[in-house]
C-alpha cells in the first residue's frame, strides 16, 4: 500500500517525466517580422529578427523568410488573425486595421494561441514607440525598435511566459483562421512556385534552394 509520502514522490515523478518530454520535443520559434501593408496591398518589411540555426527549410536563408511574410501579409485582410501550414512550419500572421502587421514563424508544436499573443503585443509596443512616418517610409536600418530581439529570445519557450489563464484572456483561440497551406490563402491562379521565381527581391542562389529544398522535402515526404 502506498503512503502518502511515496504518493507525493510519485507524483513528483510524473512530473519531472513529463516536463522531460516537453523539453525533449522543445518547440521552435524561427522569425518574428513586423510589416506594413501599404494602400495598394504592397507589404514592407519594417523590423525583423531570426533564429534559423535549426530550421532546414530557411537555414542561413533569412530572405525567403522575409518574402514568405510579405506575401502572407499582402494576401490577408485587416483585423484577421491566421495561421498558415507551409512544409514543416507554421507561419502565423496578424494585420491590424491600421495596416500594421506582425508575422511570426514557428515549428508545428508552438501553441498557435501564444504565436497570437506574441503579435498582439508586439504590435502594440511597437505602434506606441515607432512614428507612423516610419512605417510608410519602409527603411528597416533606420527604425530603432530592439525590443523584437527581446521577444524572439522570451518566446522561444512558451512555458516561461505569462500564465496560461492570462494568454487565453488576451486572444479567442475561435478568431485564428487556420489555412493546410499557404495556396489557400494566395489569390485564384496563383502558385508560390511562380512567385519565387517572378520575385526581384530573391537573389538567383535563394531561388535555387528553395527549389532544391521542395525536391528534398517532396521526396522524404515519399519515403
Amino acid at each position: 500500500m502506498v503512503n502518502t509520502n511515496q504518493f507525493m514522490a510519485l507524483k513528483k515523478f510524473e512530473l519531472t517525466n513529463r516536463y522531460i518530454c516537453f523539453e525533449f520535443i522543445m518547440v521552435k520559434l524561427y522569425s518574428i517580422s513586423i510589416l506594413y501593408k501599404t494602400l495598394d496591398s504592397k507589404a514592407i518589411t519594417l523590423k525583423s529578427a531570426y533564429e534559423l540555426s535549426s530550421f532546414g527549410f530557411f537555414q542561413k536563408r533569412g530572405s525567403l523568410c522575409t518574402f514568405t511574410s510579405q506575401i502572407v501579409v499582402e494576401r490577408t485582410p485587416a483585423s484577421v488573425k491566421s495561421s498558415i501550414r507551409e512544409q514543416d512550419y507554421l507561419c502565423h500572421v496578424f494585420v491590424r486595421s491600421d495596416n500594421l502587421a506582425g508575422v511570426v514563424v514557428t515549428d508545428h508544436e508552438y501553441p498557435p494561441r501564444v504565436a497570437h499573443t506574441l503579435l498582439i503585443r508586439l504590435l502594440d509596443e511597437f505602434a506606441a514607440q515607432v512614428p507612423f512616418a516610419q512605417w510608410t517610409a519602409g527603411q528597416e536600418n533606420s527604425i530603432q525598435f530592439k525590443a523584437l530581439d527581446v521577444y524572439l529570445t522570451k518566446y522561444q519557450n512558451p512555458r516561461e511566459i505569462d500564465a496560461m489563464s492570462k494568454i487565453q484572456a488576451d486572444l479567442d483561440e475561435t478568431k485564428i483562421i487556420l489555412h493546410n497551406t499557404i495556396e489557400a490563402v494566395l489569390q485564384r491562379g496563383e502558385k508560390l512556385d511562380d512567385l519565387v521565381v517572378k520575385s526581384e527581391e530573391l537573389s538567383l542562389q535563394s531561388k535555387t534552394f528553395y527549389k532544391t529544398a521542395k525536391k528534398t522535402n517532396s521526396c522524404c515526404t515519399i519515403l
